[in-house]
């Protein structure tokens, strides 16, 4: 393999791996950590099919992924974390070795399921379409399995993450006028969603069994 199919490949794993760690962990903290990590590689991963294209708008893109995904959006979760009382995942509904477990499972069942995507894609980027979407399937587990309301942000977050390098490595890169108006969707969301989070979390309510309870 070339140096940048080496470096290609390195950067889709931290993605998937990022998305891991968010199963593993159960720190908030650590978590938002990882989401900045996962955004950092897919930064990177833009960049590495910038200099591969020879795309400036592309290196603009990564750019915009960098600024919006590694460091503005941790930077909204991390101060929620820091207003939430015992910042930690403690009682998910899915515990930690059992979540890794379906983790590796929806890995597999990612790899089977993108064969015809590598098939039509080829090359170091096709083959790599897989993580990708074992991220989005991860993703969706986290909202699935986990109890508080900012790791439920993360898990849709990760899942806009995964789509985001399928995109990457399906197209080498999306118009900079599509991943603008993705990440700014994305901006604005997770905006929304950090107001209330601070709002729940000033009334005492960070578990979405103790909001459920106030329905019943």
């Amino acid at each position: 393999m070339t140096t940048f199919a080496n470096a290609l490949a390195s950067a889709a794993v931290v993605v998937t791996v990022g998305a891991v760690v968010v199963l593993w962990r159960h720190r908030l903290r650590s978590i938002v950590l990882a989401l900045a990590v996962q955004g950092v590689a897919l930064a990177v991963t833009a960049a590495l099919l910038a200099g591969h294209e020879h795309d400036r708008v592309l290196f603009a893109v990564a750019l915009l992924v960098l600024a919006v995904k590694a460091v503005v959006i941790p930077g909204l979760l991390v101060r929620v974390v820091a207003a939430t009382p015992g910042a930690r995942e403690s009682d998910p509904l899915v515990n930690v070795p059992a979540s890794l477990v379906v983790a590796g499972l929806l890995t597999l069942a990612a790899f089977i399921a993108a064969r015809p995507i590598v098939a039509l894609v080829g090359g170091p980027t096709g083959r790599l379409v897989p993580l990708g979407l074992a991220t989005v399937l991860i993703g969706f587990f986290v909202m699935v399995a986990r109890r508080r309301a900012l790791s439920q942000v993360v898990g849709l977050l990760l899942v806009d993450n995964g789509i985001a390098l399928v995109a990457f490595l399906v197209t080498s890169g999306v118009p900079v006028i599509v991943e603008l108006g993705s990440s700014l969707d994305v901006l604005f969301g997770v905006v929304v969603l950090r107001v209330l989070l601070a709002r729940l979390t000033a009334a005492g309510f960070s578990d979405l069994d103790q909001l459920r309870s106030l329905h019943d």
